[in-house]
């Protein structure tokens, strides 16, 4: 019988200080202006640390969310060499970054209800 791994621990320490880490490199040393003003909001981290699922929010249009996606995947190489100098592990993780769309989806739900409950007073 073969162990599960840990999904807790180091993986989610690793994954936090990889979020700082590129939060803070996005905003001073990546300048491409497709990238514009984003939110990380989670680093996810593989139980090998070869690949970290980067989710991001931003203000930009959905249209602009590809030009947004490919700045990232075209800083993708700089911003995983300084990771490398940053942080101390053995493998730097490979960045896929993926729009996070649940802040968005809870702020269109909101609408809805307040829209509901608007209504429903006036009856």
């Amino acid at each position: 019988m073969r162990n599960k791994p840990k999904t807790g621990g180091r993986p989610l320490r690793v994954g936090d200080q990889i979020q700082r880490d590129l939060a803070e490199l996005l905003q001073f040393e990546v300048k491409d202006p497709r990238i514009g003003l984003i939110t990380l909001t989670g680093v996810e981290v593989s139980p090998d640390y070869s690949h970290a699922k980067v989710y991001f929010t931003t203000l930009a249009e959905d249209a602009k969310i590809d030009e947004v996606i490919a700045g990232l995947n075209a800083a993708r190489g700089y911003l995983r060499r300084e990771l490398g100098r940053r942080i101390s592990i053995f493998q730097t993780p490979e960045l896929h970054f993926i729009h996070d769309q649940s802040i968005a989806r809870g702020a269109h739900l909101s609408e809805l209800i307040d829209q509901a409950v608007k209504d429903k007073a006036q009856d």
